[in-house]
């Protein structure tokens, strides 16, 4: 099999497991977490990091909920679980600075929590894993892409960088803006982001003290979180409140 296909069939099969790297990274967690001693930082260097965790999660997910937000229904912005699925080409708001704008925001997201373990060897190589397996997946959707598309996907991705966005290149989008969309679309990567910060502190507390602590800031996030994710969830799917003709 030519290099190529064997790039484009691994990332169509990477691609219908994404949904697993979290748990992977969750196991992987544990051993990091215990070998990873804080007794070199300062309260005030533990807060830093805490705070830039949480900065470098909150900014990919605003980094996805733009694009969540702004794209319309059929474009190369909405993909299936099982495949590629595109009806036009997705150029202007967000895909006008960078062409995987919601990958950019789940390696944020991630490593976001990744960072919370104050390990940077950890946040190295899952930075690296996750450009081994993402790139398998962003070549097999632009290959989709360009047999779909032709010379105007050509076009397009030859200007736009892949995952560092070029903003000097942004184009206004050409739908508005969907609060609904959002809400409809992203509760779920939010509560799985919080579980993530709420399972490495929990570890860290266990590990440094020998117990848990049930009540902590982080818990009482959670259990906000969860409230609002089952509040959304039942709007989404027992009412027609957050539904939208043109969007996916």
């Amino acid at each position: 099999m030519a290099l190529i296909n064997s790039f484009e069939k691994s990332g169509n099969t990477l691609f219908r497991h994404r949904g697993q790297i979290p748990v992977l990274l969750f196991l992987a967690a544990v051993p990091v977490v215990y070998y990873t001693s804080i007794s070199g930082l300062s309260q005030q260097s533990q807060l830093l990091l805490t705070a830039f965790s949480v900065f470098l999660s909150m900014l990919g997910f605003v980094i996805r909920a733009i694009a969540i937000a702004t794209t319309p229904k059929g474009t190369s912005g909405r993909n299936t679980k099982e495949g590629q699925v595109a009806e036009s080409l997705n150029t202007t708001g967000i895909y006008s600075v960078v062409r995987h704008p919601l990958y950019l925001g789940n390696y944020l997201m991630w490593t976001g929590i990744v960072l919370y373990t104050y390990n940077f060897w950890f946040v190295m190589v899952v930075s690296l894993l996750f450009w081994l397996y993402y790139e398998r997946i962003m070549f097999a959707e632009e290959r989709f892409l360009e047999r779909k598309f032709g010379e105007d996907y050509l076009e397009w991705a030859s200007s736009i960088p892949a995952f560092i966005p070029a903003l000097g290149k942004y184009k206004k989008n050409r739908v508005p803006f969907s609060g609904k969309s959002i809400l409809r679309r992203e509760y779920s990567g939010v509560l799985a982001t919080v579980v993530g910060f709420v399972f490495i502190d929990d570890l860290r507390r266990y590990f440094e003290n020998g117990h848990f602590e049930w009540v902590t800031a982080w818990h009482i996030t959670l259990l906000v979180t969860i409230l609002l994710a089952l509040i959304l969830r039942t709007l989404k799917h027992y009412t027609r409140l957050l539904n939208e003709s043109d969007r996916s």
